[in-house]
């Protein structure tokens, strides 16, 4: 049974990559900015999202109507809303449905959920947008915003270079991107555990109907967004949005406490045998270490003290939420391309102030160097990295190439990383 749908409203917002965090998230903040509007069938701002790596989500979403309920866990219980911004769902290999939805005039916004890894040379995800790009121009349909919502420090600068990479062969096509084509950075934040079958069951107690595709979060959620929208957007400030003149500040903040803290967790807790971020924040050990992370982290910051610290303190608590279960394995996914904005650039920046590495910024490393040699590890790109690992005997020379493949500028401190490496191994031995 799949509830009526009470609005389906035109389709003005396409998105790539339709996992759960969109629609904890950006599908989510349309929703609210629908209802805050009072939107009717014929307003309102539907999207049309394509899957990214897998058509599933939207065979699914597909078989009730694009409809979907959102699971917010709490410390204290659950609530259960229902998502209906969705207006249309798409197995993103339909290249039809693709690029026919971004050169129609109507549609003013395409969102990214991509991930790191699909900005890199040769992902699929930005050849996709320019050949949506190429329809749009050729249908003389005007300008439009292209807004990434993914864990990148200039993310918005960084989907403007891997799209402008791939129209240089193109003059007009180029010219055109440039001229009509904005592209908005954000910072996105809103904890988003896989979904369980227990999950589930409580969304059909609690909603009254059978959620083949219900999305968990945290009752937490932030977006900050920088860029203009030639062609309009949705009011998403009524679910909270805020538009700055620069989000750097704020994707800094996130990368450097929120996300840093998760990879220390993550790699530090799977070692430790724990399952959740709430197992590992509650272990006294890394607990300390955490704190001894974002000390490290905190001079990079552009907030005072008191900010900084109310940020770490709300952390605290967000990590605390045992009812999330934030599991460590989906977490410490495709290490090689979050690390480095993570953690590596915050080690840069302290080298470069004068300061010495952080031990807990190494900390992160070793473990993550001991998590590729479990054999668990989920990362694709460190692939031949934990082949070469497994050749190499010598502590130094696996600290070498473990720095070679996220900061080959920093190869010198490959001794103190095989330090910090042994030592975390015969800690958890």
């Amino acid at each position: 049974m799949t509830p009526p749908r009470s609005a389906r409203h035109p389709v003005r917002v396409a998105h790539l990559g339709l996992g759960a965090f969109h629609r904890a998230h950006q599908a989510w903040y349309t929703q609210v900015a629908n209802d805050a509007e009072a939107a009717g069938p014929a307003d309102g701002w539907g999207i049309a999202a394509f899957t990214g790596r897998r058509p599933d989500a939207a065979r699914v979403l597909a078989a009730q109507d694009s409809v979907y309920s959102l699971l917010t866990r709490g410390p204290s219980g659950d609530e259960v809303g229902t998502v209906e911004a969705l207006s249309r769902v798409h197995d993103g290999a339909d290249t039809a449905a693709w690029t026919a939805t971004l050169a129609d005039p109507d549609v003013a916004v395409l969102t990214l959920t991509i991930t790191e890894a699909g900005y890199l040379p040769g992902a699929s995800a930005p050849a996709r947008i320019r050949d949506g790009l190429a329809a749009r121009a050729r249908a003389d349909a005007g300008g439009i915003a292209l807004v990434s919502c993914d864990n990148l420090a200039g993310n918005g600068r960084v989907l403007r270079d891997a799209v402008l990479a791939l129209t240089a062969d193109d003059g007009d096509l180029d010219a055109w991107v440039r001229a009509e084509v904005s592209f908005v950075s954000t910072m996105v934040d809103r904890i988003t555990p896989a979904t369980t079958e227990q999950d589930i069951a409580t969304v059909r107690r609690l909603a009254g109907w059978d959620d083949a595709a219900p999305v968990v979060a945290e009752p937490f959620s932030e977006w900050v967004l920088a860029g203009a929208f030639p062609a309009g957007r949705p009011p998403w400030e009524a679910a909270g949005a805020r538009f700055v003149d620069d989000v750097e500040p704020y994707e800094r903040r996130k990368l450097r406490l929120l996300n840093a803290g998760h990879s220390l967790l993550a790699y530090h807790g799977l070692l430790r045998g724990h399952r959740t971020i709430a197992e590992a924040a509650a272990d006294p050990v890394l607990a300390a270490e955490l704190e001894r992370l974002w000390a490290e982290q905190r001079p990079g910051l552009p907030f005072d003290d008191a900010a900084v610290a109310a940020a770490e303190d709300a952390l605290r608590g967000r990590f605390a939420n045992a009812r999330i279960e934030h599991r460590l394995a989906q977490v410490a996914t495709d290490g090689s391309q979050k690390l480095v904005p993570r953690i590596v650039d915050p080690l840069r920046e302290r080298l470069a102030a004068g300061l010495g590495p952080g031990e807990a910024q190494l900390g992160v490393l070793a473990a993550w160097t001991l998590h590729l040699l479990t054999g668990d590890a989920r990362d694709p790109h460190a692939d031949a990295l934990v082949a070469r690992l497994r050749d190499a005997r010598d502590p130094v020379a696996r600290a070498s190439l473990v720095l070679d493949a996220v900061a080959p500028d920093l190869t010198d401190l490959a001794r103190p990383l095989a330090e910090s490496t042994a030592s975390l191994q015969g800690a958890n031995a």
